[in-house]
């Protein structure tokens, strides 16, 4: 790589800044998923399951704080 060392810390603080803000804006989400219960020849009866996903509290912030923290030590690296 010929590029500035700094760049790969800045975007990886980036993205986990982002996905910090994202986990603190939006702590519980759900997921669907339709399944095959029954197949008697050409009929099929389906259900339809949601599941609740709900991501720890402590994950968001820490997210971000660490995102903040490379981007700080990106800065850091370039200015050497």
């Amino acid at each position: 790589m010929s590029g500035n060392p700094g760049n790969g810390l800045l975007i990886a603080g980036a993205v986990a800044a982002l996905l910090g803000i994202a986990a603190i804006a939006v702590p519980v989400f759900t997921t669907e998923r339709n399944k095959e219960v029954l197949k008697i020849g050409d009929l099929k009866v389906t259900a339809r399951q949601e599941t609740a996903h709900v991501i720890p509290p402590f994950v968001g912030p820490g997210a971000l704080a660490i995102g903040l923290v490379l981007m700080g030590a990106a800065f850091v690296v370039r200015r050497r």
